[in-house]
């Protein structure tokens, strides 16, 4: 039976990594990347230095490309669906490549269990019949880095906290909770929100750039989105999260 890795690898330092997760790469006989194109090439070679830093054995790297989704799609969910199903084929095509008594990883963000879709292609392929064991290393999640950086709970004491998209955020605050994490936010909901709401915002948590603000929504809603727009300018892309707190 093959064996595959889903390897939590952290926000984008890579001390963010585990010992569990070092000892994993250690184990493995061919890393599987989904290449995202030029403009994420910083991802892709940070992804390489930690195979270089890590790994003393040798191993294979497969890479495959990543499927654009359609963004401008009016049925969400059916988009990430079909986009999923894309991935999963592209998925299928670089696990034929591994051999029987080999062991395959897949390094991701943050850690396999939020918002990422290794398990969900990987459980669609097991779905279509391949046969292999699936093992997860969990990893530091974006949420954690970020309350980190700013040093901060990520709940108020005897209260909940939900993590949402900013779509979903841009349609209600959610009910009953006072603390929100917020995730995959391209329009900048948080502007939508009471401004004596608390943020605590971050981009590129881990890495060298990494960029923090914090304060008033009122205060701060105009500083974080010329930031934003200013630093995915530059660089081509832009990975942030944030925190809301009502208190």
């Amino acid at each position: 039976m093959r064996k595959i890795l889903v390897i939590g690898i952290g926000a984008g330092n890579p001390d963010h990594l585990t010992l569990q997760a070092v000892k994993a790469l250690q184990t493995v006989d061919v890393f599987f990347v989904l290449d995202k194109g030029s403009v994420k090439q910083e991802l892709v070679d940070l992804r390489q230095s930690i195979l270089a830093a890590h790994v003393t054995g040798p191993y294979r790297v497969l890479e495959g490309r990543d499927p654009e989704r359609d963004r401008t799609a009016t049925d969400y969910v059916g988009a990430v669906d079909d986009w999923r199903r894309a991935r999963a084929d592209v998925c299928q095509e670089l696990l034929s490549q591994l051999g029987a008594d080999e062991v395959g990883a897949f390094l991701v963000w943050g850690d396999p269990s939020l918002y990422d879709s290794t398990l969900a292609i990987l459980d669609d392929l097991l779905g279509r019949g391949a046969e292999f064991e699936v093992s997860v290393i969990p990893g530091v999640t974006s949420v954690a880095a970020l309350t980190a950086g700013h040093r901060v709970s990520l709940n108020q004491v005897g209260k909940p906290v939900q993590i949402t998209t900013g779509r979903r955020l841009a349609a209600a605050w959610p009910a009953d909770v006072d603390d929100v994490a917020v995730m995959l936010d391209a329009k900048y909901s948080f502007e939508g929100v009471d401004p004596d709401t608390w943020i605590y915002w971050g981009a590129y948590l881990g890495m060298p750039d990494e960029i923090l603000v914090s304060g008033r929504v009122g205060d701060v809603a105009p500083r974080i989105r010329a930031l934003r727009d200013e630093a995915r300018a530059r660089k081509g892309w832009i990975m942030d999260t944030y925190l809301l707190r009502r208190t």
